[in-house]
């Protein structure tokens, strides 16, 4: 069990009256229900609030069963819809008895009073928000109209899953108004507790139903207000009530010092991962071996490599040319252009449907790197787009890296062969780099490489850069143990990191 599913344990206990004990020396709640039709009827007398033509109260026969009386006298058995079993002096209620749903605010224009977008709500199990200043007069129309005390409930998706729920508090002269995706409840009685109330809106059990009633287009859907008004609340005595709050904020401080202490692992892992990733590219990881065959000597099957094709050899190997840091005697330094055979990809053109339509072959945009082993692409191109549009088809054991905007670094390791966009550097290894160590040396130096990045709204890296960037060589078979050190080392802190 996490820690989200802690909190959620915890609430789902406390509005079952199964977090703190019932005190039999508490009111009744059935008591409490009765003040608040009478404070109901006074606001009603003085047309503060108008009366809910289908008023219903809910009370208990002498079978134990659960009835619904309604304004016009009739009765329903409703034990079949109640939700749980609560405790004897608890009752069941509809939203719309103890709440003001949406109520609107009448005071002057001059006012200074908050204003909240739904962007200034926090969201999960906090009861925090943040607000802008601003006069009545400017945002009583159109914006949803709240006051001191009572409770927000985000009503569009995502933010009701994601519990964007708060008790307004210490709004400029007590009032405020805000995003129209809210719904507001104003206690009638305001004795009550609205914080109990807020952690009933935060149960999963009302997110749930709030799901199933959900309304309108996908992406823009929505609890209605006869949901609200409609769903029953489990009322505990008013004492009961703040006891149940009390526990509450108790157990989830201590649930937020175990996050916190999560953050700072996490933040440990993550730290320990970069300082492994260090001494692995400076020979400081794993022992040296002196019967491995030689860095250099790799460096003279490159240089074979490169006479093959032509290109000029700018000295390679020469340590003192590039020495970003010291590395062993049996390493040496090298130019990324030499490890490897680098190409980008390209984007074939998206009004040629012969390109896409169903396409086979796999086409990587940075999106679907993971810093992981790539086993599949969000989209496919055909053989007639990789034809017409030269695009290279990289096989299993590419590198392949992100060159442009905040996913510069970000790297993948095909298991598929796959093209690639413009976006996209992919890196055929020679033999005598390991495609894992060239993995891990560029995940090292993500952040120099990103530093390295030009441009405005859309910073880059070009492919040249990159095969300029210099390389520490260790021999193949210190590469290897580099490697299966790494692995073990990671394999470890991701084990710790999922068990937290």
């Amino acid at each position: 069990m996490n820690t989200k599913q802690l909190r959620q344990k915890i609430l789902d206990l406390a509005i079952r009256g199964k977090l703190v004990l019932q005190d039999p020396n508490d009111e009744p709640a059935s008591v409490l229900v009765e003040k608040i039709r009478v404070e109901k009827e006074r606001l009603i007398k003085e047309k503060k609030i108008k009366r809910d033509k289908n008023e219903s109260f809910i009370s208990r026969g002498e079978d134990k069963f659960h009835y619904e009386q309604f304004a016009d006298g009739t009765v329903k058995r409703i034990e079949d819809e109640i939700p749980f079993e609560i405790p004897d002096n608890w009752v069941w209620c509809r939203v719309k008895n103890i709440f003001e749903i949406n109520p609107r605010n009448t005071i002057d224009d001059e006012v200074i009073t908050s204003f909240i977008p739904m962007a200034c709500i926090s969201d999960g199990f906090s009861n925090n928000y943040t607000c802008q200043i601003r006069k009545w007069g400017d945002i009583k129309k159109g914006f949803t109209h709240f006051q001191e005390g009572d409770i927000g409930i985000a009503k569009i998706t995502p933010c009701f899953e994601n519990r964007k729920s708060v008790v307004f508090r210490a709004l400029e002269n007590g009032y405020g108004a805000g995003t129209t995706e809210l719904h507001v409840l104003r206690s009638i009685l305001k004795e009550i507790s609205f914080q109990y109330a807020l952690w009933f809106v935060k149960t999963q059990d009302f997110i749930n139903e709030g799901i199933q009633s959900f309304s309108g287009a996908v992406g823009q859907q929505r609890i209605s207000k006869e949901f609200i008004e409609e769903t029953y609340f489990p009322l505990p005595p008013l004492s009961e009530q703040y006891r149940i709050v009390s526990e509450i904020e108790r157990l989830f401080s201590l649930i937020d010092v175990v996050d916190e202490n999560k953050l700072s692992l996490e933040r440990f892992i993550k730290q320990t991962k970069s300082k492994v990733l260090d001494f692995a590219i400076q020979g400081k990881l794993v022992l040296q071996d002196p019967n491995d065959e030689s860095a250099s000597v790799l460096l003279e099957k490159i240089k074979n490599e490169q006479k093959k094709t032509g290109k000029k050899i700018e000295k390679i190997g020469d340590n003192s040319h590039y020495k970003p840091f010291e590395i062993p005697e049996s390493w040496v330094w090298c130019k990324l252009e030499y490890i490897g055979n680098w190409a980008s990809g390209s984007t074939p053109s998206r009004s040629n449907r012969k390109y896409y339509q169903n396409g086979t072959i796999p086409w990587l945009k940075t999106g679907d790197l993971n810093d992981n082993i790539i086993e599949e692409t969000t989209e496919k191109i055909t053989e007639i787009a990789l034809k017409e549009n030269s695009m290279r088809l990289n096989p299993i054991g590419t590198v392949l890296i992100a060159m442009y905007g905040a996913t510069i670094g970000k790297l993948g390791l095909l298991n598929i062969e796959a093209t690639t966009n413009q976006a996209c550097c992919a890196c055929i290894p020679h033999e005598i780099v390991s495609n894992r160590y060239l993995f891990y040396y560029l995940k090292s130096q993500k952040e120099n490489l990103q530093e390295k990045a030009e441009g405005g709204t859309q910073p880059n890296i070009s492919k040249d850069k990159i095969m300029k960037y210099p390389i520490s060589i260790p021999p193949l078979e210190e590469q290897k143990r580099i490697v299966n050190q790494i692995e073990t080392i990671f394999k470890t802190l991701d084990s710790i990191q999922n068990n937290l």
